[in-house]
């Protein structure tokens, strides 16, 4: 069935900047109604756009890291069309002269390198927010709120390359992991900052496209999956019947998972694009994207196949270190410490991961630093501590916010490694536990491993339990001997 699909998506990310697209309010998401508001963002005669610079160097950024050519020449232009939630009821946005154009992207699906061409890249201003009495379809009575509008909206459009909804979802994915690793998004979709519509259609008989269906309010990676695949089933219940699929807008249904007809074909609009008269043309200089080029980062998908060839981490573990710069970086800075990465990814992926999500901080939040996760390694190789007592100290660590070396030296959390000691607590645990000794006798694998618990219980957990395994197992085996 994949190959009779054909996908193509628009997707909508507001940009982090600190002001809107051409004032100068605040784009700050959960603030009360209606109070980020401003002559200019309100549409009030006399006031004047002024386009937010650094909007536009967010937009190149990502249009180099798509691998786009840049419009050294670029303009805006007036989008004619009524918005309830956008004061001036045309939207400033680009025609004819994007930003970007050209580009692709490239991820990975089912471990296939996948490729889907970028269309184009422009920058907008978003519309405000309506507030529906009620249920979208059947509302009656909607408020707005402006604070929204005129916040910096780019709009990546891609060629129909994409041939299922897991695809689709997937390409998302890396879309957004490459935005939140620019820093030009935070490409939260639950908070409307990350949007997406999807065209589909399935191919004729003869290999040609079929009739699009465009889909809307798609707030989720999953929400895109499902509404594809409801679609694509939809469609093909159609053509399989002898129907003809009308052009369409519809709307995705997140509690039942279908789609609903939302307008026609014949209701679409002719948007009468024309040169913003206000806005001057954009003339971005050579020296201006070699500037921008130099800040892009490492990107995601480059760093997941560093870490498998220069570290040999598997490829769940490499996946998900790479889904976080944050939790990348970490690790990258732990290797620098010069820890063993399979080590590092094992601790970072587990302790680490459990306390920062528990404390609500971030990989870079500097409570636990890389070159702590190299003391409490050494310390393990060592054999001053125990891997039980390593998490310990981890937990120690974001508890008292004090580097492990001072931890273990002032909790006295230390290994017993003394053998005299450990023989002599480990006769009296045997001495008191006669059914465990008979049933490692009579062969029960688990006998030794409840007298090495026992073990550890009796010296508090600080018996070094790769020395206690081996002293229960001779004393054991002399006993036996001497039966």
């Amino acid at each position: 069935m994949s190959n009779n699909v054909v996908i193509g998506l628009e997707i909508h990310a507001q940009l982090k900047t600190e002001t809107k697209m051409f004032c100068g309010c605040r784009t700050s998401f959960g603030d009360d109604p209606n109070t980020n508001v401003c002559p200019v963002c309100m549409a009030l005669p006399g006031s004047l756009p002024v386009p937010n610079k650094k909007a536009i160097a967010f937009t190149i950024m990502s249009g180099l890291a798509l691998n786009c050519t840049i419009s050294r020449y670029s303009k805006f232009d007036r989008k004619q069309y009524f918005y309830p939630d956008m004061p001036k009821n045309y939207q400033i946005s680009q025609y004819d002269l994007p930003f970007c154009r050209n580009g692709y992207l490239e991820f990975l699906c089912d471990d296939e390198l996948k490729r889907v061409r970028i269309h184009r890249i422009h920058l907008e201003e978003d519309t405000g927010k309506l507030v529906h009495a009620g249920d979208i379809m059947e509302s009656e009575q909607s408020m707005v709120d402006y604070n929204r509008a005129g916040t910096p909206l780019m709009e990546i459009v891609t060629e129909p390359d994409i041939s299922s909804p897991k695809e689709a979802r997937l390409f998302m994915s890396e879309l957004r992991n490459i935005l939140r690793y620019l820093g030009v998004s935070d490409g939260n979709m639950e908070e409307g900052s990350m949007r997406c519509d999807a065209n589909i259609s399935l191919k004729n008989p003869d290999g040609t496209f079929g009739t699009k269906v465009e889909i809307k309010n798609m707030n989720s990676l999953r929400s895109l999956e499902r509404a594809l695949e409801f679609e694509i089933i939809r469609q093909s219940e159609i053509l399989n019947s002898g129907g003809t699929i009308i052009q369409e807008t519809r709307h995705f249904d997140e509690r039942d998972g279908t789609t609903h007809s939302l307008r026609t074909k014949e209701e679409a609009h002719d948007y009468r694009y024309f040169p913003d008269p206000d806005l001057l043309p954009v003339v971005i200089s050579d020296e201006e994207i070699r500037s921008i080029s130099s800040n892009i980062p490492e990107l995601p998908l480059k760093k997941y196949f560093r870490f498998i060839d220069e570290f040999g981490i598997n490829k769940s573990d490499a996946a998900v270190l790479v889904s976080d710069l944050k939790l990348a970086n970490f690790f990258d800075d732990c290797v620098k410490c010069n820890c063993s990465p399979r080590e590092a990814v094992k601790w970072i992926l587990g302790d680490l991961t459990y306390f920062w999500n528990e404390k609500k901080l971030q990989p870079d939040s500097k409570v636990f630093e890389p070159s702590y996760l190299k003391e409490i390694l050494d310390f393990i190789d060592s054999k001053t501590i125990s891997i039980r007592q390593a998490k310990e100290v981890v937990e120690k660590v974001f508890d008292m916010k004090e580097s492990p070396k001072n931890i273990i030296e002032k909790l006295g959390i230390k290994q017993i490694s003394d053998e005299d000691f450990l023989i002599n607590a480990a006769k009296k645990v045997i001495e008191n536990n006669p059914k465990a000794v008979q049933d490692f006798f009579k062969g029960k694998k688990n006998a030794i491993g409840f007298l090495v618990g026992q073990l550890m219980r009796e010296t508090k957990g600080k018996a070094s339990p790769e020395i206690s395994n081996k002293i229960i197992y001779d004393l054991l085996e002399k006993l036996r001997v001497k039966e």
